[in-house]
């Protein structure tokens, strides 16, 4: 695998990188989504151009805490829940930031659009950091690579990923489900070609990193989440470095947190039914689909549920991770 940090000087060198990298368009989308391998993942064109520039000039703090993920896998709630713990004490209920903006405008992602954003916000004085992304390990600014940050890493059953997936990028390209064929969308993500490459390679390599440094990571299954919410929570709080206090827990914070930062609260604030991501050009909604654990039943075939069964015992077996 070929890891090493393309230097660019300017835009331009940075175009004639991307015409020379592989491209693959992905036919159930029409046309309207082409992706680009790049380090050995496949990604769209604007997004690789912003990791570029942030494997060229990001520079990590100690005390950043990077959001890892694989695109839906649970980011949106990462974030609104990880937002929370570390501004629970600025406000009340009732005037959290998360009542009026998606939690993707509230912590910043790895970008060249948002590095100027992002600097501004490691200069302010609270103690953690967040900043997401969605880059496999290996291809991380080298800064981050060598620091001391934590990183919080959430995944999924890789058949529901699949499935949300699916409908993320099909509604964010404006094609109704039968101009959008399910099947071809499973075949190009069984195959790895998706948004930010293998799933399956993803999450290794994370946990393989996760291994070697294991001080610095925090592994999220989605679906512990879901079944033990106040338990995961306390857990998170802790690793970040804000853990709750005894009398914050005998008040209901965690609570508090863990309804606030809910899908069905969440999905039905106004501005995240109508509203639209000041970083992402598509509307917040597409964000709140389900949230439910097991809807891939409604969509699989039973060869394809054993393909993704045969797929993750020859990769992940001994792992200790589920996916399943």
């Amino acid at each position: 695998m070929e890891t090493t940090k393309t230097e660019v000087k300017c835009d331009k060198e940075m175009e004639e990188l991307i015409k020379r990298l592989p491209q693959h368009n992905c036919r159930w989308l029409k046309g309207t989504f082409i992706l680009y391998k790049y380090q050995d993942f496949w990604c769209l064109e604007n997004v690789l151009k912003e990791i570029i520039s942030a494997q060229q000039s990001f520079k990590a703090r100690s005390n950043d805490v990077f959001l890892c993920s694989y695109p839906k896998s649970g980011t949106t709630w990462l974030k609104a829940l990880v937002f929370s713990i570390i501004t629970r004490e600025n406000f009340v209920k009732s005037m959290s930031p998360l009542l009026t903006t998606l939690p993707h405008d509230c912590i910043p992602s790895i970008g060249r659009a948002n590095l100027h954003q992002i600097q501004q916000y490691q200069n302010k004085s609270c103690f953690t950091t967040p900043i997401s992304t969605h880059i496999p390990h290996h291809s991380l600014p080298e800064s981050i690579l060598t620091s001391n940050c934590k990183m919080v890493y959430i995944y999924r059953n890789m058949k529901d990923v699949i499935v949300s997936y699916y409908h993320f990028v099909r509604e964010m390209s404006k094609l109704s489900m039968e101009d959008a064929p399910f099947e071809e969308a499973f075949d190009e993500f069984y195959h790895g070609i998706s948004y930010f490459g293998s799933y399956v390679n993803h999450i290794l390599g994370y946990r393989k990193a996760s291994l070697e440094r294991p001080k610095m990571f925090h592994l999220i299954k989605y679906e512990d989440m879901k079944s033990n919410p106040t338990n995961n929570v306390k857990r998170l709080a802790e690793f970040i470095g804000h853990p709750f206090t005894i009398e914050e827990e005998k008040a209901g914070v965690i609570e508090n947190i863990i309804k606030l930062c809910s899908f069905e609260n969440l999905s039905n604030l106004e501005v995240n039914k109508s509203g639209s991501s000041k970083i992402f050009p598509v509307g917040n909604r597409l964000y709140f689909r389900k949230a439910e654990v097991g809807d891939w039943k409604n969509y699989f075939t039973d060869e394809m549920s054993e393909k993704i069964d045969k797929l993750i015992d020859e990769k992940l077996s001994g792992t200790g991770l589920v996916l399943k």
